[in-house]
């Protein structure tokens, strides 16, 4: 076999149709990378495509960071806004007392009932609940023991016999506990 290589010497070129000596006939533009090599367009598809998963993952955190924050200041005003009314109402439990202990004395007549009316609905609009009635069961959390009267057969827990001052409340957040004098069940 002859050696078919261009000698520049000799001025000749091998024959264009002739097979290269390792039998592959595509030139180093066309060649298909070997396993294990990555082609440059496939590298930037990768590098991309990493980008691209990094930034949606950057998208999610960024969009439930400011959900928890939306909820966060939701919750922080509705917050601030029960403090304001708890705030404002507080004294205003004190004038309801009055009001009450008007009506014990005689009934409520012209502007001053009209007045005392419109103030009762205002503050039971905003959330303003009385509470304590006598005959409730005696309950730490929203009475004020002033006094115990003794027991009493009928009753079967501590029980309140009188309410001094009437209990406030806005939701569960009691404003004023009910000030009443309990009495015990009987032994027996």
């Amino acid at each position: 076999m002859t050696d078919e290589s261009f000698d520049p010497e000799a001025g000749e070129q091998p024959d264009a149709a002739a097979p290269s000596p390792e039998g592959d006939e595509t030139t180093p533009a066309d060649a298909e990378p070997e396993a294990g090599e990555v082609s440059p367009e496939a590298d930037e598809l990768t590098v991309t495509r990493m980008e691209l998963e990094e930034r949606t993952l950057d998208l999610q955190r960024t969009q439930a960071e400011y959900l928890n924050y939306k909820r966060r200041v939701d919750r922080d005003r509705e917050l601030i806004r029960e403090n304001a009314t708890y705030a404002a109402l507080t004294p205003i439990v004190d004038v309801l007392d009055n009001i009450d202990r008007a009506r014990e004395h005689e009934p409520l007549d012209g502007g001053f009932k009209a007045v005392a009316e419109q103030l009762e609905r205002i503050v039971a609009g905003l959330g303003l609940v009385k509470f304590g009635e006598p005959g409730d069961a005696f309950d730490p959390t929203v009475h004020e023991a002033l006094s115990h009267l003794g027991t009493d057969p009928e009753v079967e827990v501590t029980t309140c016999r009188v309410v001094a001052k009437a209990g406030y409340k806005i939701g569960d957040r009691v404003v004023r506990a009910a000030q009443v004098l309990v009495v015990d069940p009987a032994d027996g």
